[in-house]
């Protein structure tokens, strides 16, 4: 028998951890090859983690809800005949002696310790640590002072073991909160406001994705000096020509022609003739990007968003690009993406238009400095102008709602840019082929 180290794999660009989310498989189970083990959350998408062997799931390392960096291991899996090298079984030994200690803990403060509450701190905090913390009786003040070194300050496994380790050397008022008379409370003015609940009121809470976007764009307002600028454009020869050529489309390509692919090769080309859209700002620095990669913001069956990304979309066709918005589009809504389908944008496009919106004002996907909008397409009333003279017909139009960073764009590049992305749709050919 030889035991084998499930490690959290690589998953893209940046993506340096993940949350587990669900274990698939309890200690005992069997696992076939590359069947998944346990369900991962990074700060983008949902994954699952298969197995790169068959075996016996003997040692999950990991709770639910615990963050886990790439390249730590996870789990072990007892497979059949095969030595382990010595190193690899030696550092899953290392591993698994602390997590049996701490699991053995946690069992006894199941058993022994009484009930304590950590629902009332704005903190996160794994299910390991907040066990750890009930049987060694520490209170939710106490818990909240540690410093946490996992990301944005969370409190990990290690931290809340080494504090109990040093706890006697604590300041007595760290372990035990010192009543202090009342004082006249200061103004907050980086809380929000309270929220009275009535009888019949439902609270909610949100779920991991929502929080992530709420959070997102609160940061979004905060670092981006948001400017919008806004056009009208008229598409009356873009839907005509598309209600031409998509029933053939379909059938040679296989593909649903939706006005998207449209609209994303315009801003392609608009980016490649303005690059100073396409950048990102870091500090007092600004990255000039070399690849065109586009965000192509996404409603989820929840109500969440997400944004999967096209890459180097300014060297796609029509139907290179008409098949990656799909095949994009289909795999979000089905919560099938990758966590590296999501990395890399330089410049995102929503549709607003989806929901009937004629326009909107879109919070700039961070770290790049630009997002547009597309709004709503309509029959309206126009003043056409031709040799003869002018006259009123009925054009298909829409409005293109431009957010930009006014820290490095100027009115006159986000003006233009969004002008330039009118010229190309307003050219259109309506007898080009696809």
């Amino acid at each position: 028998m030889a035991k084998f180290e499930l490690k959290l794999p690589k998953m893209g660009e940046s993506v340096a951890e993940a949350t587990v989310t669900n274990w698939l498989k309890k200690v005992g189970d069997k696992i076939e090859m590359d069947e998944a083990v346990l369900e991962i959350a990074t700060d983008k998408v949902d994954s699952e983690v298969p197995s790169e062997v068959a075996g016996t799931l003997v040692e999950i390392l990991f709770n639910t809800d615990d963050v886990v960096q790439v390249g730590q291991t996870i789990a072990i899996i007892e497979t059949e005949g095969g030595a382990v090298e010595a190193s690899t079984r030696g550092a899953a030994e290392a591993v698994a002696a602390p997590v049996a200690e701490v699991a053995k803990t946690v069992e006894a403060a199941k058993e022994t310790a009484a009930p304590a509450d950590f629902s009332g701190s704005d903190k996160f905090f794994s299910p390991l640590v907040k066990n750890i913390a009930k049987e060694e009786g520490i209170s939710l003040a106490e818990l909240e002072s540690i410093q946490g070194s996992g990301k944005d300050g969370r409190v990990n496994k290690e931290d809340i073991l080494n504090y109990i380790k040093n706890r006697g050397n604590q300041p007595a008022s760290v372990a035990a909160p010192v009543a202090q008379a009342p004082q006249a409370a200061a103004p907050e003015v980086s809380k929000a406001a309270p929220v009275s609940v009535n009888g019949g009121d439902e609270i909610v809470e949100m779920d991991r994705m929502r929080k992530l976007i709420s959070k997102y764009m609160v940061e979004s307002v905060q670092t981006s000096a948001h400017v919008q600028s806004f056009i009208e454009v008229d598409v009356t020869n873009i839907v005509k020509w598309r209600d031409k050529v998509k029933n053939a489309f379909e059938k040679r390509e296989g593909e649903k022609l939706t006005f998207t692919p449209i609209f994303m090769e315009a801003v392609a080309k608009a980016l490649k003739d303005f690059p100073g859209m396409n950048i990102s700002v870091d500090g007092d620095y600004i990255i000039k990007r070399k690849n065109i990669n586009l965000g192509m913001a996404a409603a989820l069956p929840n109500g969440n968003l997400i944004v999967p990304v096209i890459k180097n979309a300014d060297q796609l066709n029509l139907v290179g690009m008409a098949k990656a918005v799909n095949d994009l589009g289909n795999r979000a809504k089905a919560g099938k993406l990758k966590p590296d389908d999501t990395q890399g944008g330089t410049y995102t496009v929503t549709n607003v238009g989806t929901f009937g919106s004629v326009f909107g004002t879109p919070i700039i996907n961070q770290p790049q400095v630009g997002i547009l909008a597309l709004g709503a397409i309509r029959k309206v009333p126009a003043v056409i102008e031709t040799p003869e003279g002018d006259f009123i017909g009925i054009r298909q139009k829409m409005f293109l709602s431009h957010s930009y960073d006014h820290r490095v764009v100027d009115g006159a590049l986000g003006g233009s840019f969004v002008k330039r992305v009118a010229e190309y749709l307003e050219a259109w050919d309506i007898n080009r082929d696809f």
